[in-house]
């Protein structure tokens, strides 16, 4: 080995690695977003109602999020190699499956095996890139591994409006075949683990059912609570009480057995527990507000589901070249400055979200979403860059798994969150301003006199077709309100957050690691 990769876990050809990797990790992450474009094309397909069609992307999502946290046990006990090269075959048999589908039920349950092998890809891919590279090249494997976390579900719903326009939304599966085989290959091929033992620890099968159970009830709360009127479905009701006695049950389980399957003690890490919140937070204001602004294009501005896909590709692209650069700057100087940047960018994204207004143009829409780009392309690397050295190197792959984790919950919660104060305050908005509106006031009068006259004096009732249309405008009024209030709440939220950065220490660079310890 040579002494540019002293300190690594991994060794094989790192190039080739590098890039089996990127191409696993964005295929996990794309998956995430793409399918929510083809969403109706696979409703009229099948023939499927409505209010089933949301467990193409429900399934998909509590298979990977229950995965993730368990990746770091896997890992132990059957090395890098091994379950990774599984993991990625697995996520490319499902594509090409999800793909073949002939109904909803087969589409589920191959979308739920497909979130299985993606939700294992997802911190193996930032493991693998990390144990490749030696410890002053930390900065550059996070910035590699960044490309994906989140340009790909930023970039799904462009490339899956493409690719159904295009094609059909088969294609949307049937793209991940090549690349998955090449990872797969890549993997099996060049990543050796020289120093591998494998864990013969008893399982820790009492641990991963409560983590199943509870990981799977909460997902199915947040993706379909708003849907269903939360506290008001009983389904909804008894899988939140459910969640919360298998996960504080589990923490408690976790926490007290010999052979944990989840690594919870890492948080006793101040540094790694401060990075590791901040990452939740990144994950809520992000993917809410990616939310809310996809809403606004589509119910404010009346953009097709392509034109919202080219909006986000306008406004991120830009985080392919930031990443580099962050992964270079990130061991030249605190990565706790870049930090405070990336935090003053995703506020003033925010902020001028709040501001949005339903004459914006195509140029006021992007500029927030650029800056919010240029905000979590500085900030992501570091971000990562601090939770990972703050742990001792055997502590890393469980550690990293969890990192993962709570994205994918801040981006869940920050979802549904966004969702429900939406619906909530834009009928809180219509109820005052209807309450402020005069039906007999003379601009009432005015206007519904103009409709009458002009665009609904060819109907039969003009007067009914006069008022209709006034409350038409009074709901785009509201939900506007709604909007621009929602973007502020999460604004400030996340601005209250981010005394964390406080908590972290610089990370001390140049020091020997110890590989004996890593397992």
């Amino acid at each position: 080995m040579s002494s540019a990769d002293e300190g690594t876990l991994l060794r094989g050809n790192k190039a080739l690695i590098t890039l089996g990797t990127m191409f696993a990790g964005l295929m996990a992450f794309l998956d995430i977003s793409i399918v929510n474009v083809a969403l109706n094309d696979i409703r009229a397909n099948f023939g499927t109602p409505l209010d089933r069609i949301a467990w193409v992307s429900t399934a998909y999502a509590m298979a990977n999020i229950t995965v993730i946290p368990m990746s770091g046990w896997l890992l132990k006990r059957f090395g890098f190699r091994r379950y990774y090269t599984a993991s990625i075959l697995v996520f490319t048999a499902a594509s090409a499956l999800c793909g073949l589908s002939w109904n909803l039920l087969s589409l589920v349950f191959f979308r739920i095996l497909q979130g299985l092998g993606g939700g294992a890809i997802i911190p193996t891919s930032q493991s693998v890139l990390f144990s490749r590279y030696p410890e002053k090249q930390h900065g550059m494997a996070g910035a590699l591994f960044a490309i994906g976390a989140i340009t790909g579900p930023l970039l799904g719903p462009s490339i899956g409006g493409y690719l159904v326009d295009l094609a059909s939304w088969h294609w949307i599966f049937f793209v991940n075949i090549p690349f998955g085989l090449f990872a797969a290959y890549t993997a099996w091929k060049h990543i050796e683990q020289p120093s591998f033992v494998p864990d013969r620890a008893p399982v820790d099968r009492f641990g991963i059912a409560l983590l199943t159970v509870g990981m799977v009830s909460l997902q199915y709360v947040l993706e379909e609570g708003n849907r269903d009127g939360w506290f008001e479905s009983t389904t909804i009701l008894v899988l939140a009480i459910v969640a919360a006695i298998s996960l504080i049950g589990f923490i408690s389980h976790e926490l007290e057995t010999p052979h944990p399957v989840v690594e919870l003690r890492v948080f006793a890490n101040a540094g790694y527990t401060a990075a590791t919140t901040l990452n939740f937070l990144v994950g809520t204001a992000v993917f809410g507000g990616s939310l809310l602004l996809s809403l606004y294009c589509g119910n404010i501005m009346h953009y097709r589901a392509l034109q919202i896909g080219r909006v986000f590709l306008l406004g991120s692209w830009i985080q392919i070249l930031i990443f580099p650069l962050a992964g270079r700057l990130v061991t030249k100087i605190d990565p706790r400055i870049l930090m405070v940047l990336a935090n003053a960018g995703i506020f003033t994204s925010l902020w001028l979200n709040a501001h949005l207004t339903a004459d914006a143009d195509v140029g006021a829409i992007v500029k927030p979403l650029f800056i919010r780009a240029v905000g979590t392309g500085i900030g992501f690397v570091p971000l990562t860059f601090l939770a990972v050295q703050a742990l001792p190197v055997a502590q890393r792959p469980g550690g990293t798994a969890l990192f993962n984790l709570t994205r994918e919950l801040g981006a869940s919660i920050g979802t549904a969150w966004m969702s429900t104060m939406l619906d909530r305050e834009s009928k809180r908005a219509f109820t005052f301003m209807t309450s402020h509106v005069d039906a007999y006031s003379s601009l009432v009068a005015d206007q519904a006199s103009l409709l009458e006259h002009g665009p609904g004096a060819r109907l039969a009732d003009p007067q009914g077709a006069a008022l209709a249309v006034l409350k038409l405008r009074i709901d785009q009024q509201a939900l506007l309100r709604a909007f621009n209030g929602n973007f502020l709440m999460l604004a400030f939220a996340f601005l209250a957050a981010s005394w964390l950065i406080l908590l972290m220490r610089k990370p001390k660079m140049g020091a020997t690691v110890d590989t004996k310890d890593a397992h």
